[in-house]
């Protein structure tokens, strides 16, 4: 009998393809969830807040394997300090982290509480595995869809982007939740390279509508030398996704 592999973030984009690829595989899964939910297809839910602490050692109690991927836009660290003394506290065996490609490289305050999150996770004395990942293809479709209602198009000078498919990350995560923990392992990007324009030409395209005209913007700071430097990005040695953009979009519009 295998112990069950606990998600975070198993209702959100990512965990919805990791969850049945865990089942497929074989393994029991518990999800923890700030709402209450019962047990569906299979799937433990267990109720918990992890910014707030609660719930945390209930959802970890007998799991030797935690894939955490819940995130957002703020307190990721505080989680995933939290998650990290409940894990250790259990003697969780193997702790698997998303992260985000230039997290270590790019001074916005959101990717500092994800590097915040690698380093607890590094120092906590569990084993571990981080996958730092591009922006999803889903992340880059809200982007676009937002920005192609304006009447003019931002065109962020220099800013580029790798978009991955979320459901080949899912796989690759799954594949690190059932082997060995390995620290910190190669990125993982799309396969093509996009400026803004370029990822609103094809939606724009499939969605019958005119193209819009280009606004050249300039990303300020120290954020805007990074994104003009690359630093969101790795060109070598990554794991290159199949699905590109153009793909993701004939499939969902």
């Amino acid at each position: 009998m295998t112990t069950p592999i606990l998600v975070t973030g198993g209702t959100g984009t990512l965990g919805s393809h990791v969850v049945p690829l865990l089942q497929a595989a074989g393994r029991e899964v518990r999800v923890l969830s700030r709402r209450a939910r019962p047990a569906a297809g299979g799937v433990e839910y267990v109720t918990g807040d992890l910014l707030k602490g609660e719930g945390i050692e209930a959802a970890v109690s007998g799991t030797e394997t935690v894939l955490h991927l819940a995130g957002g836009q703020k307190g990721d660290d505080v989680a995933t300090r939290n998650l990290v003394r409940a894990a250790q506290a259990s003697g969780v065996r193997h702790l698997i982290y998303i992260s985000v490609i230039g997290a270590d490289r790019v001074p916005l305050a959101w990717l500092r509480t994800k590097l915040d999150s690698e380093r607890a996770i590094a120092d906590s004395g569990i084993p571990w595995t981080t996958l730092r990942a591009a922006q999803f293809h889903d992340l880059a479709l809200t982007m676009v869809e937002k920005m192609t209602k304006l009447p003019v198009l931002p065109a962020p000078g220099g800013l580029r982007l790798q978009p991955v498919d979320s459901r080949e990350v899912a796989a690759r995560l799954v594949e690190s939740a059932l082997g060995e923990p390995a620290g910190l392992v190669p990125d993982m990007a799309g396969p093509k390279l996009y400026d803004i324009p370029a990822l609103a030409r094809p939606y724009l395209e499939l969605r019958g509508r005119r193209p819009r005209p280009k606004l050249p913007v300039r990303i300020p700071g120290k954020a805007g030398r990074a994104y003009r430097a690359g630093e969101n990005l790795t060109l070598e040695g990554a794991e290159v996704g199949k699905r590109t953009w153009e793909e993701f979009l004939a499939e969902r519009l």
